[in-house]
């Protein structure tokens, strides 16, 4: 793997970026982590990544089941939690931001995307603002690529949706936008690539739409 790319606490290109202030997710843990966990000799961070990969099968495995032996309703109760964890996560990337009075909406979008890959997915994100009405990135490495299969990768669309609809309860944003990937890592394809682009006020929410084909998919087979 090359150096491409950014992690959490990297700096973006745009001048916006070094202005512009967002929150962090689970704060009060980070602190405690920080100051009684990460400085020790015996620390190995790959536990965290043990850890991760043991809760998201978790999560997976329960969909599945819940799928199999109680169908649709079933279902339901588990991709509202997913949506609901989601929302949680959104609102904490919004607590006590400070945003430049001179940035632009697509900008501000980008930069919210980057929290979202590089925190809440520990992803190395290469992210571009592609014009005034799209912004786009490619996911370098994702902590679940080595475990998850491409369908599984559905899980995180209700998270996703829990996030973008955070964001639109809180009015930060001047736009409503379609969210589209076009190549995932566990499908073979070399990055994980989004398109983000503003939505049109008569358009369905792609997001949400495929979502739905996905659940269908699931209790077919």
């Amino acid at each position: 793997m090359d150096e491409k790319g950014i992690l959490k606490g990297a700096n973006r290109k745009e001048a916006m970026w070094n202005k512009t202030k967002l929150g962090e997710p689970f704060k009060n843990a980070l602190e405690r982590f920080r100051r009684d966990v990460i400085s020790r000799s015996d620390f190995d961070p790959t536990s965290l990544l043990q850890f991760g990969l043991f809760m998201s099968m978790a999560v997976i495995t329960i969909l599945q089941d819940v799928e199999k032996k109680l169908g649709n309703k079933g279902q339901k109760v588990v991709i509202n939690a997913l949506i609901k964890t989601g929302y949680t996560m959104g609102k904490q990337i919004l607590e006590d931001i400070q945003i430049p009075a001179e940035i632009s909406d697509i900008e501000l979008m980008s930069f919210l995307t980057t929290i979202v890959n590089t925190q809440a997915w520990t992803s190395i994100e290469d992210p571009r603002i592609d014009s005034k009405e799209q912004c786009s990135f490619d996911i370098i490495w994702c902590p679940l690529q080595d475990v998850y299969k491409a369908f599984d990768c559905r899980v995180q669309r209700y998270l996703v949706q829990g996030i973008i609809n955070a964001f639109k309860d809180s009015g930060v944003l001047q736009h409503e936008y379609q969210v589209e990937f076009k190549t995932t890592i566990p499908a073979g394809a070399k990055t994980c690539l989004f398109h983000i682009t503003k939505k049109n006020p008569d358009e369905k929410d792609k997001w949400e739409e495929y979502s739905k084909e996905l659940e269908k998919k699931a209790l077919e087979k």
